[in-house]
């Protein structure tokens, strides 16, 4: 792919694998793999009930080894990384973070190893998995809405689950017209043409308010305690981890073990994608890890935010012109980020931060607690996001840095 700076055709979102109508959502994703690979789809569809028995681990290990010869493109492979990715989840966190793993066997650890070289991304289970190609229409000519919507492989959490994972999606969907005018932002800072920007960056901040409308979804669909108690130990991954400070052996693949993190809201490639538009700077500390997660995306998906990255300075074009009409607009676009990033602190508080000082509440009460969802969680989890971050302190520093985005009054 020819970067963009010796590029100098329009810009466009062709060569990225992103969708005029579906954004960056895999368009219709397979439902089933080829007759070959039965034996990772029976076990992938019924990884709740597995887990909930304890035989997921007996059953993928019962797991005849499968060659990947008969992944024949690119949606094969996403739904191959999809059941794979997912059933390591299960079988790493099966028993909680008292009786993890070292090794991931062979049978599953090779195939998975394999399918994700072919793809690009990590063996663990990714935001482009469990959101970008974890979904169908229940009435295909029907609606984009919750209702209509349904996930290919689940995991522990029940409708907690779904919700969770949808939501995230029906947030991307809302997303799809600020990506759409991207490339007017960037064609239009080229030319210089100041009203088409302004437009552009309008449409953005409307598209952007529609993703927190959406995010407003998961106090809806999602049970605090199911998530904090049951779903996040199987979102998280095997770095930065003290459940598993030594990381995974993937067997067959290599004899050190490895480590990766676990599915984080940073994997989306959303907002890095507006950062890099709006100029907006992140301290080495936040930029680090925004920059690993960069790793957790389909390439193309990555290599289109480095290249926004390298185009003509928004901030400065709208520094540079005397106009009221841009400079409010990219205001506007600041200002709708900077919400999302507030709600979002608010969504992680609700979700994470409280039901973490309700379980420490209930510990140091020594209750039974057996009937207690949320005192199921990890005790390691307790201050981290599943990607392995200190959570609060890092989307408070992110929000913090978005602000600084605002062009100062000049007299």
């Amino acid at each position: 792919m020819a970067s963009a700076e010796s590029n100098p055709k329009p810009f466009s979102l062709e060569p990225y694998q992103v969708s005029e109508d579906f954004g960056f959502l895999l368009k219709e994703p397979l439902q089933e793999l080829p007759p070959h690979y039965k034996p990772w789809m029976d076990i992938a569809l019924h990884i709740p009930e597995l887990v909930e028995s304890h035989e997921l681990r007996t059953q993928i290990n019962k797991m005849p080894m499968l060659s990947c010869e008969f992944l024949q493109n690119e949606k094969e492979l996403r739904l191959a990384h999809l059941v794979l990715s997912m059933m390591t989840m299960g079988y790493v966190w099966q028993e909680g973070e008292k009786d993890t793993v070292e090794k991931l066997p062979c049978n599953l650890a090779v195939p998975l190893w394999k399918v994700s070289q072919s793809l690009g991304l990590p063996p663990i289970l990714t935001h482009a998995d469990g959101v970008l190609a974890n979904w169908k229409k229940k009435d295909p000519k029907g609606s984009f809405s919750i209702e209509n919507l349904e996930l290919l492989i689940s995991l522990p959490g029940e409708d907690s689950v779904r919700g969770f994972f949808l939501v995230t999606l029906l947030v991307e969907l809302a997303a799809v017209p600020a990506i759409k005018n991207i490339p007017v932002v960037i064609n239009g800072v080229r030319c210089g043409d100041t009203n088409a920007v302004a437009r552009a960056l309008e449409n953005i901040s409307q598209s952007i308010q529609d993703m927190t409308d959406a995010l407003k979804l998961m106090h809806v669909y999602v049970e605090p305690s199911v998530f904090y108690g049951i779903m996040r130990i199987f979102l998280s991954g095997w770095k930065d981890n003290p459940s598993m400070p030594k990381g995974l052996i993937y067997e067959g693949v290599q004899k050190e073990p490895m480590e990766y993190s676990g599915g984080s809201a940073a994997q989306s490639s959303l907002l890095h994608c507006f950062d890099e538009l709006l100029g907006i700077k992140h301290e080495e500390s936040s930029s680090s890890f925004l920059n690993r997660m960069r790793d957790y995306m389909p390439p193309a998906h990555k290599q289109l935010i480095q290249d926004i990255c390298h185009q003509p300075s928004l901030k400065s074009f709208v520094q540079q012109h005397n106009c009221e009409h841009l400079k409010q607009a990219y205001h506007l676009c600041v200002s709708k980020l900077l919400a999302l990033r507030n709600y979002h602190i608010t969504v992680v508080s609700r979700f994470i931060t409280v039901p973490a000082a309700r379980t420490r509440q209930l510990r140091k009460q020594s209750q039974d607690l057996e009937d207690e969802t949320i005192t199921k969680a990890p005790i390691a989890l307790e201050e981290r996001g599943t990607g392995g971050s200190g959570i609060m302190n890092f989307l408070k520093t992110v929000r913090d840095q978005t602000k600084d985005a605002f062009i100062p009054e000049t007299s």
